[in-house]
């Protein structure tokens, strides 16, 4: 085999340019920061103290370690960074139906945290990302390693869009002005967001506090649930607008996305208020190292236990295989979920691992204490 079959070489020298692309990133943004200019950062918000906002950021209800940039820098210094396989080409999916009536309820997974749920006539697409980056720049940050499971082209009538935060891999300028100018939806986003939306011209957003609800049409209700978690966008606006989930209460049942989380009483608190879900969307990957990343993600065995407090019908498994956010690799969190499903007696009948692009629809589960004995 020659140099130029041989794809190793090449493998090493994209990691080298993507090392020197990081280093770029980093250079724009740390030697800013400690000379005091605030790099990609944008405006917090500006409302009514509350038991979660003390009039300059927010706060998690729960204890919340607030990582520092030495935390930061020892995650990046002693990483063990699993390389993940070159990118993995998948066809993409066929369109899907225009429209889901009724109690049916059709999801789709798109990619990442983009999940296209269809029931009761409405087309909901969570935290989409269709851009190749999810970073402040084109040229450098974490770049997709699968396609888009359906093309934006083949996209439904889009009524609603929501965003459970500001992060980069959940909420996507480029793609929210493409949904913009392609479907008018409206665009739900936790406080502090619509400033950012208005910024660039996106119309259609409704902004909203923990517990705050919206009718979305005569049979569906979304609200903004609690989740633990943080925000920002740059080097100085951590914690300056708000995160959640989202709880959609339709006509065959309550579908719960619960953002991107750590554990927490939170979920508890979801059931109180709602019931279970009918389906649970829940994420499952970016948890390695646990010391960095446990407060704000959840890993897989976190998943399977939400899922029973929840007692959903069905739970997605969402967050993972797209973007390397963090040190674990490609198929771990599914190897790692499928473990836990086994500890817990479930299977993937319960907890739903679908690649980008697949469908599923859920049937209506039978009403408590249900008989097949017919009445006489």
């Amino acid at each position: 085999m020659t140099a130029q079959d041989n794809p190793a070489p090449r493998r090493r020298w994209g990691r080298r340019i993507g090392a020197l692309s990081l280093g770029l990133l980093v250079g724009t943004i740390v030697i800013p920061l400690f000379m005091g200019c605030c790099v990609f950062s944008e405006p917090g918000y500006k409302g009514p103290v509350s038991d979660h906002f003390d009039g300059r950021i927010f706060h998690n209800a729960e204890s919340f370690p607030k990582k520092t940039m030495k935390d930061m820098w020892r995650w990046r210094l002693t990483s063990r960074r699993t390389t993940w396989p070159d990118r993995r080409g998948i066809p993409p999916a066929p369109a899907p139906p225009e429209r889901v009536e009724g109690t049916h309820l059709r999801v789709t997974m798109v990619n990442h945290a983009t999940v296209l749920l269809q029931t009761a006539g409405l087309n909901i697409l969570t935290d989409p990302v269709w851009s190749e980056r999810v970073s402040p720049v084109t040229w450098a940050g974490p770049r997709r390693m699968k396609d888009p499971g359906l093309r934006f082209e083949d996209l439904p009538p889009i009524d609603v869009v929501v965003v459970s935060h500001n992060h980069y891999d959940h909420l996507d300028i480029a793609t929210l002005r493409r949904l913009a100018e392609a479907h008018s939806p409206r665009i739900l986003v936790p406080l502090g967001n619509l400033a950012l939306l208005e910024k660039y011209g996106i119309p259609g957003g409704i902004e909203l506090d923990w517990w705050d609800s919206v009718e979305l049409s005569p049979d569906v209700r979304a609200t903004l649930t609690r989740c633990q978690h943080w925000s920002s966008r740059g080097t100085c606006d951590r914690f300056a607008t708000l995160w959640g989930g989202f709880a959609f209460e339709t006509p065959g049942g309550f579908v719960y996305y619960s953002g991107d989380t750590g554990l927490g009483t939170f979920y508890e608190e979801v059931v109180a208020r709602f019931g279970s879900p009918r389906l649970a969307l829940l994420p499952i990957g970016a948890y390695e190292p646990r010391w960095f990343m446990q407060a704000a993600h959840q890993n897989p065995a976190e998943a399977v236990q939400a899922h029973q407090i929840l007692g959903a019908q069905a739970s997605l498994a969402v967050h993972w295989g797209t973007f390397q956010l963090s040190d674990e690799g490609m198929d771990k969190p599914v190897e790692d979920l499928d473990a836990a499903l086994a500890a817990a007696g479930l299977t993937r009948d319960d907890f739903w691992v679908l690649d980008n692009g697949q469908s599923r629809e859920l049937p209506l589960a039978p009403p408590p204490h249900a008989s097949d004995d017919t009445a006489n």
